[in-house]
């Protein structure tokens, strides 16, 4: 990794919000509630999305999953992000339920937990990142749960900083 993408790096790790569909994309039109809303990251899946960040031109980043329900319930999510200007590196998931609309894991970016709760039929995820960095994301499930809409605050010392606008979709 070239010393400027290590500068960018904690900017770049808010993207990680592709896993946090899955929570939000599994619920169908006939539904209110999935049964389990981790199984949308089973197999295949991508999002697009534009990037804007206060100090630098807008990016498109591009985010390629593969996912596996474990035998405990445990989402693994393995990612391929592809940024636009930058080299196309892996991100890792394991998210599992741990109550009712409740959900919490690992991300190989986070620094800590990753936490994901229902509000409302829409999803919100946190977590930290390197550099003092926070990550609000919401996930909106668009009807057919086939795919979610995402919206992403990125804070930095309690100011933002940053947003993404995207989709993910089940592939």
């Amino acid at each position: 990794m070239a010393a400027d993408d290590r500068k960018q790096f904690p900017f770049r790790l808010f993207l990680c919000v592709a896993p946090a569909a899955l929570v939000t994309t599994s619920v169908s039109a006939t539904s209110s509630r999935p049964e389990n809303p981790l199984r949308f990251f089973e197999g295949r899946t991508e999002m697009t999305s534009t990037v804007k960040l206060v100090t630098k031109r807008p990016y498109r980043s591009r985010t390629f999953g593969q996912g596996r329900i474990a035998p405990d319930g445990t989402l693994h999510l393995v990612q391929r992000v592809e940024d636009d200007g930058r080299r196309a590196y892996d991100r890792r998931w394991r998210m599992r339920q741990v109550g009712p609309g409740r959900f919490s894991g690992t991300m190989s970016e986070a620094r800590g937990p990753v936490t994901a709760q229902e509000v409302g039929g829409r999803y919100r995820f946190r977590f930290r990142m390197k550099g003092s960095i926070a990550i609000e994301q919401w996930l909106t499930p668009v009807p057919g749960g086939q795919a979610a809409r995402s919206t992403v605050t990125i804070r930095k010392l309690g100011m933002t900083v940053g947003h993404s606008e995207g989709v993910i979709r089940k592939l």
